[in-house]
């Protein structure tokens, strides 16, 4: 028992399982706050141009199918902002003129 409590602490430093606990846990409150951002400040500027007005529940009918368009966008919106904070954090930290696959 202690030899495999040695090799668990020993996998937990090896691969550094508690920074990526962290980066995991700040990475969930900062995709929480982008969304709060595209939510309450971003989408609302867009709604004006948005048939019915409504963003979250808009939606695009062929027939039987129905696009949740409103959500989709909201959703692309989330992933662009979040990526590009991503981009700029790793070209401040790595401190390179350009962010290349190494």
């Amino acid at each position: 028992m202690k030899k495999l409590l040695i090799e668990f602490k020993e996998f937990l430093q090896e691969y550094k399982v508690i920074g990526l606990a962290i980066a995991l846990i700040i990475g969930t409150a900062a995709t929480a706050l982008v969304k709060s951002i595209v939510d309450n400040l971003v989408m609302p500027i867009i709604t004006p141009f948005i048939p019915g007005g409504a963003w979250q529940t808009a939606t695009f009918s062929i027939g039987p199918i129905v696009i949740g368009w409103g959500a989709l966008l909201g959703a692309v919106i989330n992933f662009l902002i979040i990526a590009w904070v991503v981009f700029l954090a790793a070209k401040m930290l790595l401190k390179e003129d350009k962010v290349t696959k190494k």
